[in-house]
């Protein structure tokens, strides 16, 4: 028995501080010597060692299937060299073995930003039409290992979702 894939449109919003306040921060930048105040990153990465690193990703699209959490700590991303890019989010919620399908909403974001997710929250991408993009990624080393909650839409739903706009 045969089993077909519908692919559902996501419109993307250009994100915003206000429309992301669920999912994380939205971090722009500042002026050096600032001080320290609740537009900063709000960190947390005390189950580990953080790992900051350049995340080289190749022809990514806008497509998917897969969603992601972490429960043990933020994660940050941002490009570099000033591209824009794309991610699907739904609420944080360590409780629950999936996101509902009502809540993932998709965010452009521009490449003079970065973006932190809470503490677990629902996470598609990076995504974007360009061969190669750079990110710089801000989690804890072993996040990807012991910290890593996929759920796959495809398997679930027969699902896969496409990120326009």
């Amino acid at each position: 028995m045969s089993t077909s894939t519908t692919t559902q449109k996501l419109q993307a919003e250009l994100i915003t501080p206000e429309n992301f306040q669920h999912y994380g921060q939205v971090i722009f930048p500042s002026e050096d010597g600032k001080a320290y105040d609740a537009e900063d990153a709000q960190l947390n990465l005390n189950n580990g060692t953080p790992r900051f690193y350049i995340m080289r990703l190749h022809k990514r699209g806008r497509k998917f299937h897969k969603i992601t959490r972490h429960g043990q700590c933020t994660q940050c991303l941002g490009s570099l060299g000033g591209k824009d890019w794309l991610i699907a989010v739904a609420p944080p919620n360590n409780a629950c073995e999936q996101p509902t399908l009502a809540d993932i909403v998709a965010f452009r974001i521009p490449g003079n930003c970065f973006i932190k997710l809470a503490v677990g929250t629902w996470h598609a991408g990076p995504y974007f039409e360009d061969d190669l993009v750079d990110f710089y990624n801000l989690e804890l080393s072993d996040t990807n290992v012991v910290d890593h909650f996929t759920h796959d839409l495809l398997h679930s739903h027969q699902l896969e979702l496409e990120i326009i706009g």
